[in-house]
């Protein structure tokens, strides 16, 4: 039986293999602040409570959704990029630089306070890997990248406004 792997053509994109290795660690660090904020998101959605429920249990519903769909695109690139995209919490853990949720929930406010800070990091993460993505020529990295900070950042925005008197 021939081995089929030598029937797989080596990547050949126009990005080099340094260049995809350094952005599928850069996104894989993205995919684990993503799944971070996604899981924290979902915990404040179950457990929010007080005068504002209604309207931070639908904020927080659609932001976990939102999260949710952005999570198959940033791991479906690392692959394409020819690199196993993380998938556990050992990983996460390891990988994320946004924390986990508090064990106890918060009050409300806290929750909204901890979002945007969550938000705000998963930006950082996304901008921290431009001049990487750039250097290498990879558009489609770079879109994906444009495209997700641009929901963190309004996401904190509107988030924060919650918190301004």
């Amino acid at each position: 039986m021939a081995d089929v792997t030598s029937l797989v053509p080596r990547i050949n994109t126009g990005i080099n293999d340094e260049h995809r290795a350094a952005i599928a660690q850069g996104l894989s660090r993205l995919l684990a602040d993503t799944y971070t904020l996604y899981l924290s998101t979902h915990n404040f959605h179950w457990n929010v409570t007080g005068p504002m429920f209604n309207t931070l249990h639908a904020m927080f519903m659609a932001q976990y959704s939102e999260l949710w769909t952005a999570i198959d695109p940033i791991a479906e690139r690392i692959r394409a990029l020819g690199h196993p995209a993380p998938g556990s919490y050992a990983q996460f853990t390891a990988l994320a630089s946004v924390p986990d949720a508090p064990a106890v929930p918060p009050k409300a406010l806290e929750m909204v306070r901890l979002l945007v800070l969550g938000h705000e990091t998963v930006a950082r993460t996304a901008r921290s890997l431009f001049e990487l993505v750039d250097g290498a020529g990879d558009q489609a990295t770079a879109d994906l990248l444009t495209q997700r900070l641009a929901v963190h950042e309004q996401t904190a925005w509107m988030l924060r406004a919650l918190l301004e008197d």
